[in-house]
């Protein structure tokens, strides 16, 4: 059996706050606001494998209100999702994603990013992909103002 799953995350961008994107911190002005480390990119993942595995969404599982989440990595959270679909038999086929933004520019982060999801994931780096887009000044993202991460994926039960 397969199933495809698909997940979007949006956050603003705020002051004072580090700039986190697939685990890796990326040098820049403002950082993303939100109640755990605000990475788009995991967090889109994280849905869209909850989805595939038929699991509800992020914020059920890690809810805003829970202290214990509050600053945590993201990264850990994708571990543990990992760890829900795993134990219901499914397996990663591939992830593939899209990061949204008008600037920073990501790509130098690219391979790191890659290299800590398949980690955290126990699949091989081929199987992840991270691709990245400028809006051409168009909407939420092209005014900076925030970025969005849309991801894909497909899971085989073993």
């Amino acid at each position: 059996m397969i199933r495809i799953g698909y997940g979007k995350d949006i956050h603003r961008f705020s002051t004072g706050r580090r700039l986190i994107l697939g685990g890796v911190e990326i040098p820049y002005e403002k950082g993303l606001a939100g109640h755990s480390d605000a990475d788009v990119l995991c967090h889109a993942i994280a849905d869209a494998l909850l989805g595939a595995g038929g699991l509800d969404d992020i914020g059920t599982h890690f809810p805003d209100t829970d202290m214990q989440y509050k600053d945590i990595s993201s990264l850990i959270l994708l571990k543990q999702v990992y760890e829900l679909i795993s134990n219901l038999g499914w397996r990663i086929v591939n992830i593939d994603t899209v990061v949204v933004l008008q600037k920073p520019k990501i790509a130098p982060f690219r391979c790191k990013m890659i290299d800590n999801i398949a980690h955290i994931l126990k699949i091989s780096t081929e199987q992840v992909s991270i691709k990245a887009t400028t809006p051409e000044g168009l909407g939420f993202e092209g005014a900076s103002e925030g970025i969005t991460a849309e991801a894909v994926v497909l899971l085989e039960k073993e």
